[in-house]
């Protein structure tokens, strides 16, 4: 008897790498012959073939933490010395040949100076009694630190500071608080929003040497550090351990954890393990110089006000975090990550109705990403698609305990997605290195999009059936003005990352762009930030999603835990008269 499945390969599933060669097949299909023609079943979630590339798309992996570079080339050189003069604020910059000069944010933006004090002489000696050797002035190496990575706000802050220990921060801080002398907190400065700089001459206080892991507990999975511990080390560290981080970000390479607290950062594993303030257990916190010790590894405790969820998401202005525990889940034995091409975003929603009837409880993430978003990775990357040209792309990754089981769930959910239309290609990958490859496309959008030009950006949150919407209405509000509209993110999360781009920053198209996008947005009782935080940009802006009630609620907060106001001013909260 003749049996009646044949293997066969499917076009549409091959990998191509879009350098003009078809580097291997990503998966072998069965064919069942019958009246209701091919039927689609993968046979195993594996690669089948070897590589044969003569220009391999893995080899872009290393770049994956785009944001890898430090923010501080120099720290561990010394301060500069002292001046006898006031630290003034000046335009003067070390941008490095070539690089076009960030404007300073004062400059560009409507913002006047409040009443603090200018750092003297005095001051930086004082510093320098608290921090010996960890008092920062040569501007080549405060430039790193007065310019956001995106390059689109400048402060001009002339100190820099980096304590080890909570101890010198509440000497730091209980010195400038009696000083009045404002600060601003900051970990690797990845932000999006202008959070993680000054916007004059703040003080820098930087978190990059609090690196140090206080305990892990290898039953419960509870992880303690100091706040400047970077999340793909922290990552690295529970992963030998046999656990992993309930968050991952594009920029794990350089962020910090207290930063990831401080502004409820949400990332790539939000839809699997929630919100910091689900897995965050306990912070370590100062405002004034008094040190806040709620840095306990209970799971429960519910005693009194929970404090520490003032400061998750505060982004540094009612105080510093210096230490964080945080839940840790177990590490997955098995990881799948497919990544598919759609023809439209009404199939983009309808596939992840179905991946969450399909795949239940081993889906651990939905990422989507449109046609312009792979152009520019493409583009400017050179990274290479590894499925054929479509409207929308989608990134669906499992992650369980048994291979086996996880497998079989996600041919069932390829199956029925293939069969029903609601994919045209895709491909799977099982092992690290092209796990890492098919995430690095859309991890490295944002990289993609700061080569571009100028980056407007929003983050929103806005009901899943409208999340693409808004996409569309802008580009055709905007032309030939923008050079990109781009639409990706969390779809998971309901969580819309929309960029605009232009050559040059362009007081006509912001104004084409605001209100537009928060009035659009708060008529579908959306968010004006999903994950990003307000910071500098966003702060103006809160009022399209919180209520005058809730507004004063947050500066009467702001004034009794920062009574002087110097706790990274000018961000989150609006100006008031």
């Amino acid at each position: 008897m003749v049996s009646p499945w044949k293997t066969a390969s499917v076009p549409g599933l091959q990998l191509g790498l879009g350098c003009g060669f078809w580097i291997c097949r990503s998966y072998r299909f069965l064919f069942r012959a019958g009246a209701m023609g091919p039927h689609v079943v993968p046979r195993q979630l594996v690669w089948l073939s070897r590589w044969q590339a003569v220009c391999a798309w893995g080899a872009s992996v290393q770049h994956r933490t785009w944001a890898g570079v430090s923010r501080i080339p120099s720290l561990l050189s010394s301060g500069g010395a002292l001046s006898s003069s006031p630290l003034v604020c000046r335009s003067s910059s070390s941008t490095p040949p070539g690089a076009p000069e960030v404007v300073l944010t004062q400059q560009r933006y409507p913002v006047t100076r409040l009443p603090f004090s200018v750092v003297s002489s005095e001051d930086l000696a004082a510093f320098e009694r608290i921090l010996p050797g960890g008092v920062v002035t040569d501007p080549e190496v405060l430039e790193a630190s007065n310019v956001d990575w995106l390059r689109t706000v400048r402060g001009c802050s002339k100190v820099l500071l980096r304590p080890r220990t909570s101890q010198e921060v509440a000497r730091i801080l209980r010195y400038c608080h009696e000083k009045n002398l404002a600060v601003n907190p900051q970990g690797g400065n990845t932000g999006m929003v202008g959070g993680s700089v000054p916007v004059f001459d703040e003080i820098i206080l930087s978190t990059t040497l609090m690196n140090r892991v206080i305990s892990f507990n290898s039953v419960s999975g509870t992880l303690v550090c100091q706040a400047g511990c970077v999340l793909e080390e922290l990552s690295r560290y529970v992963e030998e351990r046999g656990f992993v981080m309930p968050l991952d970000l594009g920029a794990k390479g350089s962020c910090h954890i207290g930063g990831n607290v401080a502004t409820n950062a949400g990332g790539l594993r939000f839809l699997r393990y929630g919100s910091l303030h689900g897995t965050v257990l306990g912070l370590e916190v100062l405002a004034d110089g008094t040190v806040l010790d709620c840095l306990t590894s209970l799971r429960k405790d519910n005693t009194g006000y929970d404090l520490k969820q003032l400061f998750i998401g505060s982004e540094g202005t009612l105080g510093v975090i210096t230490a964080v525990s945080i839940q840790c889940p177990p590490k997955p034995r098995a990881v799948n990550v497919a990544f598919l091409g759609c023809p439209g975003f009404a199939e983009v929603l309808q596939t992840f109705s179905s991946g969450k009837e399909l795949l239940g409880e081993i889906l651990s993430a939905y990422e989507f990403m449109d046609a312009e978003c792979m152009w520019l990775v493409t583009h400017h990357l050179r990274l290479a698609s590894p499925v054929q040209e479509s409207p929308f792309y989608v990134l669906v990754e499992t992650s369980g305990s048994r291979a086996g089981h996880d497998s079989e769930k996600l041919s069932d959910f390829l199956e029925q997605a293939l069969s029903s239309g609601l994919v045209t290609d895709g491909t799977v990958a099982t092992d690290q290195t092209r796990l890492k490859a098919l995430w690095a496309l859309r991890e490295r959008i944002s990289e993609a999009l700061s080569r571009d030009g100028y980056v407007y950006k929003y983050d929103l949150s806005l009901p899943t059936e409208r999340l693409y919407d808004l996409v569309s209405d802008l580009r055709a509000r905007l032309g030939s003005q923008a050079k990109h509209v781009v639409g990706y993110g969390h779809l998971g999360d309901g969580n819309l990352h929309l960029n605009v781009t232009s050559e040059a920053f362009s007081p006509s198209l912001l104004a084409d762009l605001e209100p537009y996008v928060y009035e659009w947005t708060a008529r579908q009782r959306g968010s004006v930030s999903a994950e990003h935080g307000l910071g500098f940009k966003k702060r103006g802006v809160l009022s399209y999603s919180k209520p005058p009630e809730a507004l004063r609620l947050m500066q009467q907060l702001k004034a009794l835990l920062d009574p002087k106001g110097i706790l990274n001013p000018y961000k989150t909260l609006p100006a008031q008269a």
